[in-house]
């Protein structure tokens, strides 16, 4: 952006990211917006257009943050439309993509990190192999890593191209469902005590989960089917003391998931939640910490 003239002193101001910058009248940049320029119509208006990039910019990482935790293919058409937004290329640059075939299912053989998206191209990619590509397809799968074959070899591969991703995909913890398990109930992450429970369900907002029902809830979808993750928080008076309980996955009709149908991205970010959340609880000694 250029240098604005404000409407008084001389000054002139500009945008850089979200950051106001501020020239006086020698053309010298300043340290910080003078405090006499504060209301100027001029400031203001950056200002404000500062924050409606940064609320920009925040919508569309928890959309893409979305069609990873809720295995959604996208379409490439929509990919391209965005594409020229600074906003949405900084969250979709570099995401590990995959082409989805008209059987709906994605062809991981193909994935590749994504550098361009273009209507009438498609999507440029460099893929596995470290060539650049166009892929041809209608839709594309942004893959949650625990669907990924060989995520450490990926996760070095990054590394060398010097991948920065915005929305939390390689580098974003997961955790594998065991392959004998029963029951509908959760426990790893049962008695985590809080001093009140305003400070559980407000960790759970701060990471942005919902908390419904004495619940931090997770929604989410996976082959097709709409379930939840729900970890008990307490439904007490919020400055009660608050120990957390069992972690859960409520299909449609708000019945228990029995674990051993819980699928391997709901697994993991139902899991991932409830870790979060305990990981703020009151620790006593060194040895609960480690836990």
């Amino acid at each position: 952006m250029g240098w604005i003239e404000t409407q008084s002193g001389g000054y002139t101001v500009s945008l850089d990211g979200s950051e106001v910058l501020c020239r006086n009248a020698a053309g010298r940049q300043l340290k910080q917006v003078p405090p006499k320029l504060k209301d100027d119509s001029v400031v203001v208006q950056l200002r404000q257009l500062s924050e409606w990039l940064q609320r920009h910019e925040r919508e569309c990482r928890e959309q893409v943050d979305a069609w990873l935790v809720r295995s959604l293919p996208v379409p490439v058409a929509v990919l391209a439309r965005v594409w020229p937004d600074a906003g949405w290329q900084r969250a979709l640059r570099d995401l590990v993509v995959a082409p989805v075939g008209d059987d709906g299912a994605a062809d991981m053989a193909r994935a590749g990190f994504l550098r361009d998206a273009d209507g009438a191209r498609g999507l440029g990619i460099v893929d596995l192999d470290g060539d650049s590509v166009r892929l041809d397809c209608a839709m594309v799968l942004v893959p949650h890593p625990v669907l990924l074959d060989d995520l450490e070899d990926l996760r070095e591969f990054a590394v060398e191209l010097g991948v920065e991703q915005q929305v939390e995909q390689l580098f974003r913890e997961v955790w594998r469902r065991p392959e004998t398990i029963s029951g509908d109930v959760c426990e790893t992450y049962q008695n985590g005590r809080f001093q009140q429970l305003r400070h559980a369900t407000a960790r759970a907002a701060t990471l942005g989960y919902r908390v419904r029902d004495g619940r931090a809830v997770c929604p989410l979808v996976e082959d097709g089917r709409s379930l939840e993750a729900a970890y008990w928080l307490g439904a007490d008076y919020p400055d009660a003391e608050a120990m957390t309980g069992g972690l859960t996955w409520l299909g449609e009709g708000g019945g228990r998931v029995p674990l051993a149908e819980v699928g391997p991205v709901a697994w993991s970010e139902g899991v991932r939640m409830a870790a979060l959340i305990y990981a703020g609880r009151v620790v006593e000694d060194e040895e609960e910490a480690l836990r």
